[in-house]
This record gives C-alpha cells, structure tokens and sequence, in this order.
C-alpha cells in the first residue's frame, strides 16, 4: 500500500497529454506519427518528452509509414505506439493487420472526429468504433479500450500497453475529440500503483528458438532482433520458424490460436463499469464523453425518483457481452447514446435479442448529446 503521509501528484492536463505521459510512464520509447487533427497535441508533447528519457520520435511521411515504422520498433523491443484520427485509422489498417498476424506489440490512438472522408476535423465523432473491430481484412484479435475521465485515460493508457506486451496484439485506444481536448485534473497514482507488464523473451539460445513456438502457449516469447537472434517475418500464414505455409490445418490451428489469445482472456481484457444498477429500470449504455453526458442524466433522473442506471464499457472490444444480456433481462428499456448514427446500437439490439425496447440517440453534427437530451428519453421511456 502507498504510503498515507504523501500527497498524490495532481496534474491539469488535456486527453491528448494525458495519454502521451501515460505512455511514458508504461515505457514507450518509440512513436511515429503523422499529424492530424484532433490527435496532433499527443506527437507534439512526444517530441519533446521522448528524446528527454532516452527514446524515439519519428514524423513519418504519412500514417501508412508511421504504423509500418512503429510495427519495426517493436520488432527491436521498443514498446511503441502511434496516434491519429479517422482518415489516418483508415490509412493503417492494412499494417494493423500485418502487426496482429507477425504478432507485435503496439498501441494505436484514434481519437475520433467527424466522418466520413475529412468530415469534421476538429469536432466530436464516436463513428469509428465499427472499423476498429472490423476494419481489417480477415480475422484477427481486437482490444480497444474507450476511457471517458482523464484519470481513466491515464490508467487505461497503461493498460493498453500492458496488453499489447502480455498479449502480443496490437491494442486500440479510441476516445472521442471532446475527450482529447478536454482539460480535467488528474490524480497520479502512485508508483507502487502501477502495474507494468512486459513482453516474455525466450529463455532458450538463439539457435533453437522460434518466434511462433506454441509449445509455450497461445502467446509465444519474443526475441528482438539484434539481440543476437535471427529469426523471420511475413504477413502471410507462417510455421512455428516464421516462413511461409499453405498447410490447411496449420493455417486453421495458427488463425484459431491468434483469436483465442483474447477470447480465452476475457476475464483479464474486460473492464466495465456500473452505475446505480442495483434497482435500475431504465438502463443507459454509453462510452466515452456521450456517457460522461449520461452520467449526469442518470443523477438528474435518480433525484426525479426514477430508477435509472448506466452500463459503461472501458473495454469495448471484446465487448462485455454476459453483463449486457443479463442486464437486458431485467430492465424495462435500454437507451443508447452515442455520437455517430447507430453502431453500438446494433451490437446492443444483438445481444439484447428482444428483452427489452430499446432506444437510440445519435448525433453527427460534431457537437456533443447533452445531458437534457438524454434525461428528455429517460423520461418518457
């Protein structure tokens, strides 16, 4: 336990600076980037943080490039992370998919604007939830945590890393430009507080190691190069040594293998929080400044004498999917607020499978769904 004489280190900062000191903190010492509004503050603050703790910052020619470069650090033994918003999340899928099949550690930041195309640069959008589990062509793992308090975003931050590392994959975090540019206090934990988690290295010689030995489990270790270990990378299936194979059950097995890693971790991967859930009747499901919105709705319902409660996901891939069809059992109605125009709607309306009505609210126009708006269906439900 930390030490109750001492203070808890306070900070004023915003989304975007948040998440670059946290990263710091978890042992990033390598990012690439591209900027583009509204991530741009997170490459700024890196710049100049980096170099000052022994690490690496790269402006790549494009977001293309920067996944690419922060796929080759990791491959050294950097932890590493990129950031950028829509256009640029479109941009690094195909090297998204390339790092969760060569199975690198990397987290990648979108904070997410107004779409499609260059939408709205600088205001609110939820809109790319779906593509950061989808976005990839074929199957692969997905994490993606969407932080809603900056104190989260901090922790969360961390997490991302620590995932990445124990769970060799690349990790999402998806907050929204509210949240980027917000500006809130954030109380530091303590170091003692912190979990770091780093990626397990082989614990035999070069020559008999390979980078995809499943005989140490679903998550082999992971040698760096020039560490005195040679060993080979491709994006097409590969053996257990890293060449190419057609083999149809090792190509089934190795893609099975890469899904289970987070599908028979849900327990370690999901975090959600609750809220005045005990006796609700109305639930709202939200995730990052739309559930801040819904958490003073809920307060202003509650004090109204009706039951309302909210569901949040901190993880949104894998999706809380028991907790939410447990809770749609037992509620009147399901309202979902989210800033694009229906996608989390869609997985809910899934799990809930006609329990319960359910309601939407959306909004595109890059302002925020207020609190009133959602009390307003609270109300009425």
């Amino acid at each position: 336990m930390p030490n109750s004489t001492l203070k808890r280190r306070v900070k004023f900062w915003t989304g975007n600076e948040t998440i670059a000191e946290a990263a710091l903190v978890a042992g990033c010492r390598f990012f690439a980037g591209y900027p583009i509004t509204p991530s741009s503050e997170i490459a700024h603050v890196l710049s100049q943080r980096l170099p000052m703790v022994g690490g690496k910052f790269l402006q790549m020619e494009d977001e293309i490039a920067a996944m690419g470069a922060i796929i080759g650090a990791s491959l050294t033994g950097d932890k590493v992370m990129t950031a950028t918003s829509g256009p640029g999340f479109s941009l690094k899928q195909e090297n998204i998919g390339f790092a969760a099949m060569i199975e690198a550690p990397c987290v990648v930041v979108n904070v997410m604007r107004g779409g499609p195309s260059t939408g709205l640069p600088t205001a609110l959008g939820q809109s790319d939830i779906m593509q950061a589990r989808w976005g990839t062509h074929g199957d692969r793992p997905v994490i993606a945590l969407v932080p809603a308090y900056l104190d989260e975003v901090y922790t969360e931050t961390i997490r991302a890393f620590n995932l990445a590392e124990k769970y060799r994959t690349p990790v999402f975090i998806l907050i929204d430009e509210v949240i980027g540019h917000l500006s809130e206090r954030v109380d530091l934990p303590f170091d003692d507080e912190i979990e770091i988690i780093n990626r397990t290295r082989p614990s035999v010689p070069p020559e008999d190691f390979k980078p995809f030995d499943t005989t140490w489990g679903d998550v082999p270790p992971m040698a760096d190069y020039f560490s005195g270990y040679r060993f080979h990378m491709t994006g097409l299936n590969h053996d257990s040594g890293g060449f190419p194979t057609t083999d149809p059950a090792l190509c089934q097995s190795e893609n099975e293998r890469l899904m289970r890693k987070v599908d028979a971790n849900l327990y370690d991967i999901i975090r959600f929080e609750q809220t005045s859930i005990d006796d609700v009747e109305i639930l709202v499901i939200a995730f990052g400044s739309s559930a801040r919105a819904a958490a003073v709705a809920i307060a202003d319902a509650r004090s109204k004498g009706i039951k309302a409660g909210m569901f949040r996901p901190l993880t949104l891939w894998p999706f809380p999917e028991k907790e939410v069809r447990e809770l749609a059992g037992r509620v009147k109605g399901i309202i979902v607020p989210e800033a694009n125009l229906g996608q989390l709607f869609y997985e809910i309306d899934r799990l809930v499978a006609g329990k319960c009505p359910i309601k939407r609210i959306n909004k595109v126009g890059g302002v925020p769904i207020y609190p009133g708006e959602i009390l307003a269906q609270i109300e009425v439900f």
